[in-house]
């Protein structure tokens, strides 16, 4: 077996000084990354460790240092293309900066987020990023923070939370889409959403309380927030919404949503939507998959709008309107954001809410009398 084919993990520091020329010390410093070296030492000792296949033992490295040039990432669900694009903004950065990046899954779940940074704290990462679950209390994040570990909220952000944190201006793009619905003439526009958790009780509690102002958007889920502007588009046309029309879904569910649409198109020409507004990925999803089964098109027979812009959004018919969040750009930020904390930046913690555009297609028509009789879904 040749040097170059020997196990990386059983070469040490001392054979890549030897094979470079230089002192331990020295190599040291160059594999580590602090401290003064020339160009010529480094380009040695790299090319000699590059030979012999060595690698640094980040755990050993961060108890001289104390840190282990690793971050952790906590998602609510990496099956979604908005995590996944989040994450790449966030591996991105990391990478161009020296920094690993360890990604867990909570599942839209308390308790396993609870794990998840548990695992991260015990791998000794410099810091997380979390799209956390539980948006009052969270006091794994709180003691994460006392323990000297930074933390960066995405997607969502805890009240008082002692943390930078980026999130999306879900109420304003949600206000707009609807906005435009109703512009085109419809007053019977359905809202799907997941619309999982929330300290108001059901939806009817929920505008109740935004009737008498005393929602604060800020520190809402974002399913909460669009709801909150497909509210306020209403109350600013002065129409009133039909509280039949707000489906509570429940769960991040393509399965449930689609039932959920397929009720709405069932109910009584009267009450049943001319359009519909899909408040995330899986309901629109869901949404697509109830109205194809039904034979309906889009917009003769229903108007649709959607939250989060997927792939095959641009291929239906003349295209679907959809909002498109600045997700990668979201990952990009929150990773630089931890970056500078973990290098000693301590200024006031920034919140930063980033605008989404809107992809405007084909899908939103004039608002029709829905026909007569009930749409079934073929056998």
């Amino acid at each position: 077996m040749t040097v170059a084919k020997k196990r990386a993990d059983s070469v040490t520091i001392v054979q890549v000084a030897t094979r470079a020329g230089v002192s331990t010390a020295t190599a040291g410093r160059v594999l580590g990354r602090y401290g003064y070296s020339s160009d010529e030492i480094r380009d040695r000792v790299n090319q000699a460790a590059d030979e012999l296949g060595y690698r640094p033992n980040r755990l050993a490295r961060g108890l001289i240092t104390g840190r282990t040039q690793t971050i952790g990432v906590v998602a609510g669900d990496i099956s979604s293309d908005f995590y996944a694009s989040a994450m790449r903004g966030i591996a991105d950065v990391a990478r161009a900066d020296g920094f690993g990046a360890i990604l867990t899954n909570s599942d839209e779940n308390l308790d396993l987020e609870r794990e998840a940074v548990q695992l991260l704290l015990e791998k000794q990462v410099d810091g997380l990023i979390v799209s956390p679950c539980d948006l009052v209390e969270s006091p794994h994040l709180r003691a994460a923070l006392a323990a000297q570990c930074r933390v960066v909220q995405i997607d969502r952000v805890v009240q008082d939370l002692p943390a930078d944190s980026v999130t999306v201006d879900n109420r304003g793009a949600a206000k707009d889409c609807v906005g435009r619905l109703l512009s085109a003439g419809h007053t019977r526009i359905a809202f799907v959403a997941e619309l999982e958790s929330s300290d108001f009780g059901d939806v009817a509690q929920f505008i109740a309380a935004v009737a008498t102002g005393i929602v604060g958007p800020q520190t809402l889920y974002p399913s909460w927030q669009r709801l909150l502007g497909y509210l306020e588009a209403h109350r600013d046309s002065g129409v009133r919404p039909d509280l039949d029309l707000i489906v509570r879904v429940g769960a991040y569910s393509v399965g449930a949503a689609k039932q959920a649409v397929l009720d709405l198109l069932a109910l009584h020409p009267a009450r049943r939507p001319t359009a519909l507004f899909a408040g995330d990925g899986k309901m629109s999803t869901g949404a697509m998959a109830a109205i194809s089964s039904l034979g309906l098109t889009v917009p003769d027979d229903l108007s649709l709008v959607c939250f989060d812009d997927l792939d095959w959004m641009g291929f239906v018919g003349g295209g679907i309107t959809a909002v498109v969040q600045p997700v990668h750009q979201m990952g990009r930020m929150a990773a630089e954001f931890l970056l500078s904390r973990i290098a000693g930046d301590e200024s006031e913690f920034r919140h930063v809410v980033l605008a989404a555009q809107i992809a405007e297609r084909g899908s939103i028509g004039p608002a029709r009398t829905p026909a007569r009789g009930r749409p079934t879904e073929p056998r």
